[in-house]
């Protein structure tokens, strides 16, 4: 298809990393449609279910921060005659992951802050409807996580927003501001 709508879709997949990883759950809303659906791991069903569920695992870390890797396109045309497009995301996320985290059957409590890698891949089928490609349906994978001990963090000791963050203060929140709900 056109080249605007490759960079409509890649703006779509880099502001869902941006709401993760500055806490914006507000901006979902204009990511998918709204019968979209999301699946990864253990979790599926409507992408407000899985926002839920993703605030739960993200809003008790420190930090997280989502690096995009390459994107694969794959336009189509719908059943209907709708123009779709099937992409493949690499990414790479790290969550500081605090002593006492609450969720554990995700990142175990080990009673010190470490640092839990994930890479894996997002499979998206995106729908444009009136003019605005969102997603449809995300499928979420994982390639591999390990654990990495973080050893002598004193969070007393860094300096203010070493662990970003999660609200007006970030100075990314004007670029952003056009997703907010």
């Amino acid at each position: 298809m056109r080249l605007e709508d490759r960079e409509a879709i890649r703006d779509v997949i880099g502001a869902y990393a941006h709401a993760i990883d500055r806490r914006r759950w507000d901006m979902m809303e204009q990511l998918f449609h709204i019968e979209a659906t999301f699946g990864f791991g253990e979790i599926s069903g409507s992408w407000k279910d899985f926002v839920a569920s993703a605030r739960a695992i993200i809003d008790p870390c420190l930090a997280t921060q989502h690096q995009l890797g390459q994107v694969q396109f794959a336009f189509a045309e719908g059943p209907g005659g709708e123009v779709l497009c099937h992409t493949e995301t690499y990414m790479t996320a790290v969550h500081t992951v605090p002593a006492g985290y609450p969720e554990t059957d995700v990142f175990p409590d080990r009673s010190r802050i470490y640092s839990a890698v994930i890479a894996g891949r997002y499979v998206d089928r995106f729908e444009c409807i009136r003019g605005d490609w969102r997603i449809m349906h995300r499928e979420g994978l994982y390639d591999w996580r390990e654990f990495r001990e973080v050893d002598g963090v004193d969070l007393s000791q860094m300096p203010a927003g070493s662990c970003g963050y999660h609200d007006d203060r970030d100075p990314s929140f004007p670029v952003v501001e056009r997703w907010r709900g």
